[in-house]
């Protein structure tokens, strides 16, 4: 089960030492630096991870991100909640956030 939406008030950015790219038309996240030392593999997002991944690349609240994801997508806000709350939920579990 994710957690609920909006639990925490604060901001949240990617660590610098994972990078996104496009590859043949997939999102693939690769570790570089003291990050791949610590984290074996890669992970792969589709269109809508990556776009999320992109807007976490500076600091941003979940509510901004919220708004960014509604404007970007015709997704209905408790969708985008649950989206953002999963995908938050793997973000952490692999701890990439700063």
């Amino acid at each position: 089960m994710c957690p609920s939406f909006g639990k925490e008030d604060i901001e949240m950015r990617i660590k610098s030492d994972y990078i996104l790219r496009e590859v043949a038309g997939n999102y693939v996240v690769v570790p570089v630096g003291k990050a791949a030392v610590n984290f074996n593999g890669m992970m792969t997002l589709n269109e809508t991870g990556a776009f999320i991944w992109k807007e976490l690349s500076v600091e941003i609240s979940e509510e901004q991100l919220l708004a960014a994801l509604l404007g970007k997508y015709d997704i209905d806000e408790a969708t985008a909640k649950a989206d953002i709350s999963c995908f938050f939920e793997k973000l952490k579990a692999a701890d990439v956030f700063e």
